[in-house]
């Protein structure tokens, strides 16, 4: 892996056919100082965004891309600092560009998020043969399908060259025990090659697992400077053995990142996740 700096502020949605991850940003929930996490990956003229928060769209506007930009979106789960910039997306799509982008999604996640989250700022907004609005008429739906040789939900999809994974975690609410008692949430991995975690508890057996089958090169883990709540924290991660470590950097964490530098070196991760860097593989 190659990490590269962005030298224009005006962000190219092609490479040459490298697998390019870009974070839009790598902040926690609240963040104040950064963006949130949510991540870009680009390889030769494809393009897929992993979540779209509530800074998202301005995010993007300030690298020189209009959100209507993207075409293709996956949503790892419904908080805001993941889809609350997706109000945004559909109805500027709908009314603006007038053309769809497509959604990476689950059935089952596709009712969440489109009844608890999107149907009240979308679905009233006109009649539709003589119904109201619904999820298809704002994206083009592509379906991922399941893997069942998984020990924990898995499933597939492809979009152009980029090949992804999509797994369960174990995120919200704090009591939950594993995966499978928690409310739906997932983490991707990228052409067999880097995992992303997004948002997840301290997950022993998700890292451990996929990683004997793929070995990744890297691997973009979910990390709080603190123990409790719905985030795996950063003395918990350290239970990782080292040859995991020294492929982890750390996302979506909070805004005093400097205070915990040294500790990220200390406990042998690679490092934090950077906004506005290229990882280039």
């Amino acid at each position: 892996m190659k990490i590269q700096t962005l030298k224009e502020r005006k962000l190219s949605l092609k490479t040459d056919g490298e697998l390019v991850l870009f974070f839009v940003g790598t902040g926690s929930a609240f963040t104040k100082r950064q963006y949130q996490t949510n991540l870009l990956i680009i390889k030769g003229n494809d393009h897929i965004l992993i979540d779209c928060g509530t800074k998202g769209p301005q995010a993007l506007s300030e690298l020189g891309l209009p959100v209507t930009s993207i075409k293709n979106f996956l949503i790892t789960h419904s908080h805001a600092d993941h889809i609350g910039g997706l109000e945004e997306v559909a109805l500027m799509s709908r009314y603006i560009t007038k053309e769809k982008p497509v959604m990476i999604i689950n059935e089952t996640y596709q009712y969440i998020l489109w009844d608890m989250s999107l149907r009240g700022g979308c679905a009233y907004n006109e009649e539709e043969a003589m119904d109201i609005l619904t999820f298809s008429d704002f994206f083009d739906i592509l379906r991922p399908q399941w893997m069942p040789d998984y020990p924990r939900e898995t499933f597939q999809v492809k979009v152009g060259s980029i090949d992804l994974k999509i797994m369960r975690t174990k995120h919200i609410p704090d009591s939950s025990s594993d995966w499978q008692s928690s409310f739906w949430s997932c983490g991707v991995i990228i052409d067999d090659r880097v995992m992303f975690t997004s948002d997840t508890r301290y997950d022993y057996d998700l890292v451990t697992y996929y990683e004997k089958i793929f070995n990744f090169e890297a691997i973009f883990h979910d990390c709080q400077f603190f123990t409790g709540g719905v985030h795996a924290g950063i003395e918990e991660l350290k239970q990782f053995p080292p040859d995991i470590k020294k492929k982890l950097y750390l996302s979506h964490y909070g805004d005093n990142w400097e205070d915990f530098e040294g500790k990220v070196k200390e406990y042998g991760f690679a490092d934090l996740a950077r906004q506005h860097i290229f990882y280039v593989f």
